[in-house]
């Protein structure tokens, strides 16, 4: 899965592979484990995180 932050492929990606998940682009990048991706997930739609 790859999906880009905005509608073009020239900003930030969030992309699955193998057992990481990857966001940011270029050398800009974050790695989350799963867990550390479901994690983030779960704070989201409890509404611990929401939109600035």
């Amino acid at each position: 899965m790859k999906v880009y932050i905005c509608e073009k492929s020239c900003c930030p990606a969030v992309e699955t592979v193998g057992d990481e998940v990857l966001i940011g682009e270029d050398t800009n990048i974050v790695r989350l484990k799963k867990n550390e991706w479901n994690k983030l997930v779960e704070k989201i739609q409890s509404g611990e995180l929401r939109s600035l």
